[in-house]
């Protein structure tokens, strides 16, 4: 991930149990994840908000890009004004407000950009709160070798350039995502990737966070959004940078707590993941969801070796 863009098999039970506002704080406190909808499309984006010194610190995850502080934030009245981003001439982007308010346990209100008005309901994230499971499921293949069985492009399909060579699943240019058709609640996933010099992807889990898989020059990203980080959420530990080779990946998500081992070595450890990253499919974070690979940013990419294992009941 890297563009900021404007505009089934259940392994647990899901626990919708949403995060509780502290008490005695501001009733804007809180993970909110809200589902963006303007005609057919929807597009997800996320606030965090706490209290720091008695103002508020927010931050916000658009539907593209990564996680920001927001800056110049108000409470006028009953309502939180928050300046999303300004206005760019160059491009003549008009600024982006929202104005929120506390309503029925929800954030309710309106963004505004230019003349154009699209309303907002941010509901409290669900916490996720769930001890690891004591057992897991042999690894089962999610990648046949053969064809695209169990898997859809995300969006057109005539312009996916996801194929089968090989034995391997390889993503020929820049185009579609691509999904698999079932979804997953906690899980151990294993998959290998080769990502070339210079490409930029990565591979989502439930659709809403990205494992980011990129080899692009240092200066254009930060630890947190390089080849093995939650995308713009969790710095992993820096390992050797090896584009164009065969690398592995195993992660386990339980509830929000996240573990990645890159090429044996443990680079995040049971971590929680605040909320989702930018290229989400969806802000419902208590559902279940299916894995996705970036197609969209670079060609170039190879997988093989894709399973999950999941909670032994």
């Amino acid at each position: 991930m890297r563009r900021i863009v404007v505009g089934s098999l259940v392994g647990a039970a899901v626990l919708t149990c949403a995060l509780s506002q502290p008490k005695g704080s501001s009733p804007f406190v809180g993970w909110w994840d809200f589902n963006l909808t303007q005609g057919n499309a929807t597009r997800a984006a996320w606030l965090g908000i706490s209290e720091k010194g008695g103002t508020l610190d927010v931050w916000y995850q658009p539907t593209g890009g990564n996680v920001y502080q927001v800056k110049g934030v108000k409470v006028v009245g009953s309502k939180l004004v928050l300046p999303i981003s300004a206005a760019d001439s160059k491009t003549n982007r008009p600024a982006v407000t929202w104005e929120l308010e506390a309503a029925g346990g929800n954030l309710v209100g309106v963004q505004k950009r230019g003349n154009n008005n699209l309303s907002l309901t941010g509901v409290r994230a669900s916490e996720l709160k769930r001890a690891e499971p004591k057992a897991w499921t042999a690894a089962e293949s999610l990648f046949n070798g053969k064809n695209l069985d169990g898997w859809e492009p995300i969006g057109n399909p005539a312009n996916s350039h996801w194929t089968v060579k090989d034995g391997l699943l390889v993503n020929e240019d820049h185009g579609a995502n691509l999904k698999t058709t079932r979804k997953f609640d906690d899980f151990k996933a294993h998959f290998e990737a080769n990502c070339p010099d210079g490409a930029n992807s990565g591979f989502y889990l439930r659709g809403r966070y990205e494992v980011q898989l990129e080899y692009e020059p240092l200066s254009s990203n930060p630890p947190e959004r390089r080849i093995g980080s939650i995308y713009g959420r969790i710095t992993p530990k820096e390992m050797p940078r090896k584009p164009g080779t065969w690398e592995t990946f195993d992660v386990t998500l339980v509830g929000r707590t996240v573990t990645v081992v890159r090429n044996g070595v443990t680079t995040i450890d049971h971590q929680i993941i605040e909320g989702i990253t930018g290229g989400a499919l969806d802000a419902n974070e208590g559902e279940p969801g299916p894995f996705y690979i970036q197609g969209d940013h670079t060609g170039g990419l190879k997988f093989r070796n894709i399973t999950v294992s999941l909670p032994k009941r």
